[in-house]
């Protein structure tokens, strides 16, 4: 995975350093605080921020520990669109006409209903989530001027994330899921209550997983890069709380570490 822009900051000067000694991420004692310090530098209290994370890296539950503790507008284009859709506002008209002809909507049309979204928000703190997916996208975002202070990207090695998700069965009659890693069922590979078969979802197979892993890293790299180059990009892997890692709880390691940062960057108490 990419390495974040590092520049030092005098008010967190030990920490910088921590992060400029630490090797990539996924690699043996990799930081579980990266930060990087330029055009986002300084606090503020309202600002538009973007979470990324790939699939099944804990980016949902994150996103909805930011918005309890820090009072975020959640942004989702996905719920934002079908929303648009469903109300037959002309932004979601015209997406409609692209989706049921099987085309992607155009980037520009998705950034004018989330400039709509965001001027309609009842707070000035702003948390994108599922766009920008791409660079050209988030060069339309910037373009349109919707200011991104900060890019906050979940680090999460692809191998737990495979583990994890591939550890996940159903009893389909009922939708009773179990995951092997935390709530197994008694018997393995049968329903608890029923004694049936449990079974797999196709993409929650290793090899669809993994796939969808590799899609996402493709993708996002030159996301990162964009939010990189310009000083905005945030590292989070949660290696700064190994104690929690090993446990399986890499997500409140990354938010332990997320926390903070962030009631800084808005001149909060964490």
């Amino acid at each position: 995975r990419p390495r974040p822009h590092v520049a030092p900051a005098a008010s967190l000067q030990m920490l910088s350093l921590r992060a400029r000694a630490a090797p990539a991420v996924g690699g043996s004692g990799a930081a579980g605080w990266r930060r990087g310090l330029g055009a986002a530098g300084g606090g503020c209290r309202g600002l538009t921020a973007v979470i990324v994370g790939p699939p099944g890296g804990g980016k949902g539950s994150i996103s909805k520990r930011l918005i309890r503790d820090f009072d975020f507008h959640h942004l989702s284009t996905g719920d934002l669109l079908r929303a648009q859709v469903r109300a037959g506002t002309a932004l979601g008209t015209e997406a409609h006409k692209h989706m049921v002809a099987g085309a992607l909507v155009p980037d520009g049309l998705i950034v004018d209903m989330v400039l709509g979204e965001v001027g309609g928000a009842r707070t000035d703190r702003v948390l994108l989530d599922g766009f920008p997916r791409t660079a050209a996208q988030a060069a339309v975002l910037a373009a349109k001027g919707i200011p991104v202070r900060l890019a906050l990207s979940i680090a999460v090695p692809n191998e737990e994330i495979v583990r994890r998700l591939s550890g996940r069965w159903l009893h389909a009659p009922s939708g009773r899921t179990y995951a092997y890693d935390f709530n197994p069922p008694s018997v393995v590979g049968k329903d608890d209550e029923t004694g049936e078969d449990l079974v797999q979802r196709e993409d929650d197979k290793p090899e669809a997983v993994q796939a969808r892993l590799e899609g996402y890293d493709a993708q996002a790299a030159p996301l990162l890069d964009f939010y990189r180059s310009r000083g905005m990009l945030f590292e989070f892997d949660g290696a700064e709380h190994p104690e929690l890692v090993a446990k399986d709880r890499r997500t409140d390691a990354i938010y332990s570490s997320l926390k903070p940062f962030l009631a800084e960057r808005l001149g909060v108490k964490a």
